[in-house]
């Protein structure tokens, strides 16, 4: 039995001198080399970067709420200026991942028509399977934001009990304020009536100026009240519309579940399509096959026949 010779260092030798001919350094041919060995990364897709970019901005936006939910919530660290500055910034956040989540909802859906042939049914299995994934990535992704506004939901809930119970002790003073100061007006005007035969004039102007500040201080604090009212009404209507977005998130999560599941029943029936097609060719080669062998069979037999007759 002959042995076998190591012919590696030969190839390795004919190629570089075929490299060198060629045109190619040391130094070139050694990067050649290590690309072979060291493989550079995949290049990413448009769809995945942008996926990446808008889980980057949800977790984001979820570190700033961690960050500011102690000044959100509690009334003695912020103003209620810096609580709407956080509250107007928390939601620039959320609009802006909603918007880049439609972008990709958006360009799957393009994906899926250009990808579909004739009569609508998709031609390649590789493709259904990707943008099955990418309905996956679409739906994680309305997930996490919308348990991040779910969070921010339960703050901005905390901050309006909390206008509430501060409003609700004011207009019980606002009343008291009111029946003193016309208790007050009252009194001083029945004190006023008894030296009236006296000071005439001088009482006259006195119970005009008591007069005028129980006015000015009814006005003010009427004010102050409708202020308040205001603010309250402010607090439940952009409690309402967060609500109404949370829920439409969660409808949208819930369509886009429902999509990803089509999707994969769509993929798993054109694979049973091609098991089927695949076992209609063999029935059919099959059948070809018997309907020879009987023919051949049927002729040799008629002719054994007309032989022997």
């Amino acid at each position: 039995m002959s042995r076998v010779r190591d012919r590696t260092e030969d190839l390795k030798d004919a190629v570089r001198q075929t490299a060198l001919s060629l045109g190619y350094n040391e130094s070139k041919l050694a990067a050649i080399l290590a690309s072979f060995i060291i493989h550079k990364p995949r290049q990413r897709s448009a769809f995945t970067k942008a996926a990446l970019k808008t889980l980057e901005s949800i977790e984001a936006l979820e570190q700033f709420m961690l960050k500011h939910r102690k000044d959100y919530v509690d009334l003695h660290r912020t103003t209620e200026q810096e609580r709407d500055s956080i509250e107007h910034e928390v939601s620039t956040f959320i609009k802006a991942c909603q918007e880049q989540i439609d972008i990709l909802k958006n360009s799957i859906n393009n994906e899926e028509a250009n990808s579909k042939g004739w009569l609508g049914v998709r031609a390649d299995n590789t493709n259904a399977d990707t943008i099955a994934h990418k309905h996956g990535v679409v739906l994680i992704l309305s997930e996490r934001l919308h348990s991040v506004t779910t969070q921010f939901d339960q703050l901005r809930a905390i901050r309006f009990q909390d206008a509430i119970n501060r409003a609700m002790p004011r207009r019980k003073l606002h009343r008291n304020a009111n029946s003193n100061s016309v208790d007050t007006s009252k009194s001083n005007t029945s004190e006023l009536k008894e030296p009236d035969e006296f000071q005439p004039d001088r009482l006259r102007v006195q119970q005009q100026l008591l007069d005028d500040e129980t006015r000015a201080l009814q006005v003010e604090l009427t004010g102050l009240l409708d202020a308040v009212q205001e603010t309250e009404t402010k607090m439940v209507e952009m409690s309402a519309l967060n609500h109404l977005m949370s829920t439409h998130v969660l409808q949208q999560s819930q369509q886009i579940e429902l999509l990803y599941d089509q999707a994969v029943e769509a993929t798993t029936n054109v694979e049973l399509g091609n098991k089927e097609l695949k076992q209609a060719i063999q029935r059919n080669s099959s059948s070809r096959t018997f309907l020879m062998l009987f023919l051949f069979v049927l002729t040799f037999s008629i002719l054994f026949l007309d032989w022997y007759s």
